[in-house]
């Protein structure tokens, strides 16, 4: 008997600024993967369709493959498809978004045999940490801390009407890189700052004293050291704030910025890419939201148009 699963899964932002691989965001930007048994291939529309592969090295193939191994199963003759919205390799959570829409939609082939827990599991330790798969397995603004015994998350409350406009670079920024220009030690005084922002950046959000943010989301442990890859960071940083962004913060490894604010959106993104555009970077300017969802099944939804 042959089988289809559709699920979507949000983009995400990790980091915040200051709580470096402890908090992400869902944002309402959504992959949508299609998996039916009896086919055979991969197939890719939309962001990545001329550069993902479509061999076994293909991270939702990996991950449906993954879920059959833990289950103890062999992985059918599958066909993947999937219609990507979200850009590679700028910090909003494409691979998360791959591993969660694989491991979830092999769970549904597998009659849903692994819980939320296992996935989450399966998801970080496919992925390196939790602080994207989180967000796009459970929605919303998560807290993730790693124990002894697996993952501990708890979910931040975010204000109605906060919004997010992204600057999207054309120049992409592998995780690998920007993880390897990190500092392997740094100073007690700069954990301490950054320790109190991400305790100012929780409260900010769970209490809707927005006003916070523009502290709450400095950051002295990595964002300085990734300004070398894109030294143009602090002035795109400066011009949204001067515009009227709330906070500001470079989204997961980059190279999107991304402006938290509720109201001035359009300006926001016009002062930011005027100020990209004058030190040489190119890039999109695209306006979103945090979204509460995390990875769902959908009936065809967004899917049986693609090819059309």
């Amino acid at each position: 008997m042959y089988k289809r699963v559709d699920v979507r899964v949000p983009a995400t932002t990790a980091n915040l600024g200051p709580a470096f691989d402890c908090m992400g965001m869902a944002l309402d930007i959504w992959n949508y993967i299609r998996l039916e048994t009896g086919h055979e291939g991969i197939l890719i529309y939309g962001e990545g369709s001329d550069s993902i592969s479509v061999g076994q090295d293909n991270l939702v193939w990996q991950a449906v493959s993954r879920v059959f191994g833990q289950v103890g199963q062999e992985v059918p003759r599958l066909r993947i498809t999937c219609r990507n919205n979200i850009p590679l390799a700028r910090g909003l959570g494409s691979s998360a978004a791959a591993v969660v829409g694989g491991l979830v939609g092999g769970s549904l082939l597998c009659e849903g045999l692994l819980d939320q827990s296992q996935l989450l599991s399966l998801a970080a330790e496919m992925e390196g940490h939790a602080d994207n798969v989180a967000p796009a397995l459970l929605g919303g603004c998560q807290i993730v801390a790693q124990t002894q015994s697996g993952w501990t998350t708890s979910r931040v409350p975010v204000p109605e009407g906060l919004r997010a406009v992204l600057f999207i670079p054309d120049e992409q920024i592998a995780t690998a890189q920007a993880r390897a220009i990190l500092p392997s030690k740094v100073s007690m005084e700069d954990a301490v700052h950054n320790v109190g922002r991400a305790a100012l950046l929780v409260n900010a959000l769970a209490s809707d004293h927005l006003e916070l943010l523009k502290l709450a989301t400095e950051d002295h442990l990595h964002q300085p050291a990734r300004q070398h890859l894109f030294p143009a960071m602090k002035s795109i940083f400066k011009a949204a704030l001067n515009a009227g962004a709330l906070g500001v913060f470079l989204s997961g490894a980059g190279s999107t910025i991304l402006a938290l604010t509720r109201g001035r959106e359009m300006t926001i993104g016009y002062e930011m890419a005027d100020m990209a555009e004058k030190a040489g970077v190119k890039g999109t300017i695209r306006i979103t939201r945090p979204t509460p969802l995390g990875v769902q099944a959908v009936d065809g939804e967004g899917v049986d148009t693609w090819q059309q």
